[in-house]
């Protein structure tokens, strides 16, 4: 066989249904996609009269209006922008994929000005209309003086009619006629809904009529004003009022210098729909390297996790894209709210995803700098308010440092930790003087361990949030000079191993019935409690991890590979405290042979009582206190009544 050459061709009965299908994921995106096109029209002519190529009515409001008639299905979006020619029809309708925008820019660049203000692909995104329409309708004059009016009409996409149209306005009218389907899919509120979520801080004046309402309304006025007629009164009839879409300009527009407190907290206000205020904000706005405009906020948490979804939205040329997109924004900012408004974004076609490229990991780290130099900034200049806010962005700064080393190195120098007398403290200035951060979990359950060590004169920090568990082992891995360590893993004092002592904890194993109990004898002083339970670090977090297996046993989520108690050893001592004047009469009657049930009861009362405080008591062990403590207050009332009926 010869060899041949030749071209592949493809046929809009093929291509067509795919691009309907998969160039658009979500039904709802046709709006967005016609209405950022007549803004890209208006855009084009605002451009145009810039550049003196043509003018228009100072007078005339550069608007789009959207209607929409739930009976008939009909949806109608027109612009008073740049309209186009029957030529402009061919070109950027009747070839797929043929860059409107692309093309007027290369035909104006060297007129001067930025391309980065039209952001549409006429041809694909109108095309999008098909996904919902069994009839598309454009009606459009262009601006070029001396063109006709032109119609085009499809009911596929793939076959169309191009006729005269008898249209006098200047700009461009899409009529879309939807599906019986698509009519079930969309009533009057959900594309009002749909306008809200992506047209709300489009550069131009947006209305949007809800046909059906508009009716009843003119019917009610009519009919009142019949009544009034009838009763010689007086009645001026309103008409109906287009609902404003965008009655909100975007503020990340203005310059920072320019926005008040005020602006600031109101448009979060509006945007959010919390009723708290924020914390405070960072309002980006860079030429440079790439055009970027918006505003952060910092929203009082209280270290609560809470919903994430649609906490930072992302803008292309004030057109909404998406929520949280992890391209360029980490995950631990999610946290934060916020709109982010990039003209330079790689979008696709269908405007809804992001082309990976370097530019996207370096607005992603810009991001990242900004936030932590804001932070910084905090903290070195206004370190009171700071402190005031880290009860709220405390997990936010731990998330972050754990999930992005750029942001570590950072927020290691602002990173704060509050201590059970509320000061806040720097790493640095928890280890400056001592080998170890000490930290308790609960702070009104861990007073005893916590007395002993404040009046060692080490600092108590609170880490009882559910990432502190994770965020101390990735500190002590990152920072592994210094270690963090729970305020009952460590008693300082002297310990008594003499044999007295000796005989006193061997006595106490066989009371409490633990013979493989450790028990040691340490000088706490007499201020102290009598018992302590001593759990170490390591142990301490054996039993969180055994904690974790358990859970995942219960959910059937994995196999726990075995006897959890073997593979997680929990090790808890007994402190006994020398100084404590309970302990010394105990030895004295355990070294004379004196010991009786009185005594024994007092023995497995201290080692509950260090099992209460400590948090470690089950609720047999419980009972079993509350019964011994009754068992002593008898004891007493028994011994005071013979003591007075023996002098009497």
């Amino acid at each position: 066989m010869s060899a041949r050459t030749g071209k592949v061709t493809v046929t809009t009965e093929n291509i067509f249904p795919i691009i309907r299908k998969w160039l658009y994921s979500d039904h709802d995106i046709f709006v967005r996609e016609l209405v950022s096109n007549a803004s890209d029209a208006t855009t084009k002519l605002k451009r145009l009269v810039d550049l003196g190529q043509c003018s228009i009515d100072s007078d005339s409001e550069l608007s789009i209006r959207i209607s929409y008639n739930e009976k008939t299905g009909v949806l109608i979006i027109e612009d008073q922008g740049i309209g186009m020619t029957s030529d402009e029809l061919d070109r950027y309708i009747n070839q797929i994929a043929f860059s409107g925008a692309m093309d007027f820019v290369e035909k104006y660049k060297e007129k001067g000005g930025s391309d980065n203000s039209i952001i549409g692909h006429f041809g694909l995104g109108f095309y999008s209309a098909f996904m919902v329409a069994d009839r598309v309708t454009i009606d459009t004059l262009s601006y070029v003086e001396g063109e006709k009016p032109v119609k085009w009409e499809s009911e596929d996409g793939m076959e169309y009619t191009v006729s005269e149209s008898d249209r006098t306005q200047r700009g461009t009218s899409i009529t879309l006629t939807l599906s019986d389907e698509a009519k079930k899919m969309f009533d009057a509120t959900k594309i009002k809904n749909i306008l809200d979520k992506y047209c709300s801080f489009m550069p131009y004046p947006l209305f949007f009529t809800d046909v059906k309402r508009k009716l009843e309304h003119e019917k009610d006025q009519k009919k009142r004003a019949k009544e009034a007629e009838s009763k010689k009164e007086e009645f001026l009839i309103s008409e109906y009022t287009p609902l404003r879409v965008n009655p909100v300009a975007p503020l990340w527009q203005k310059a920072p210098k320019d926005c008040t407190d005020e602006e600031y907290i109101s448009f979060y206000h509006q945007v959010f729909s919390d009723p708290r205020d924020p914390l405070f904000w960072i309002h980006l706005n860079l030429d440079y390297p790439f055009t970027l405009q918006g505003i952060l906020y910092f929203p009082k948490t209280d270290n609560v996790y809470q919903t994430l979804e649609g906490r930072i939205k992302v803008y292309n040329q004030q057109v909404f894209v998406a929520d949280n997109i992890e391209e360029i924004i980490p995950d631990f900012l999610f946290l934060l709210r916020g709109c982010l408004d990039c003209t330079d974004l790689p979008l696709n076609v269908s405007r809804s995803a992001l082309q990976q490229d370097d530019y996207v990991q370096k607005l992603s780290s810009h991001i990242i700098r900004k936030v932590s130099d804001k932070l910084s900034s905090l903290f070195k200049k206004q370190r009171e308010d700071y402190e005031s806010y880290w009860d709220d962005i405390g997990v936010f700064v731990k998330y972050g440092m754990m999930k992005e080393d750029k942001f570590f190195d950072k927020a290691k120098a602002f990173m704060l930790f509050k201590t059970v007398e509320a000061q806040y403290l720097t790493y640095d200035e928890l280890t400056e003087k001592h080998d170890a951060v000490r930290y308790t979990q609960a702070a009104d359950k861990q007073a005893a361990y916590i007395d002993i060590a404040t009046k060692k004169g080490y600092p108590v920090v609170v880490l009882d949030h559910e990432i502190d568990n994770n965020f101390i082992s990735f500190m002590e891995f990152k920072l592994p000079s210094k270690r963090f360590m729970r305020v009952d893993a460590e008693f300082e004092g002297e310990s008594h191993s003499e044999e007295s002592y000796k005989r006193l904890t061997d006595h106490f194993k066989s009371v409490v019935q633990d013979s493989k109990l450790d028990i040691e004898v340490i000088s706490l002083g007499v201020d102290s409690f009598p018992a302590f339970i001593r759990e170490t670090e390591e142990s301490r977090r054996m039993s969180e991890m055994k904690k974790q297996f358990e859970k995942m046993k219960k959910s059937g989520e994995s196999d726990p590979y075995g006897n959890l108690d073997e593979m997680f050893p929990e090790k808890k001592d007994l402190v006994l405290n020398a100084d404590h004047p309970l302990v010394a009469r105990l030895m004295s009657y355990v070294e004379a042979d004196s010991t009786d049930d009185s005594a024994d009861i007092i023995i497995n009362q201290l080692y509950d009582q260090a099992r209460l405080s400590h948090g470690s008591l089950d609720a047999e062990g419980l009972k079993n206190f509350l019964q011994n403590h009754s068992t002593l207050l008898l004891n007493i009332i028994e011994n005071r009544a013979g003591s007075v009926g023996g002098k009497e």
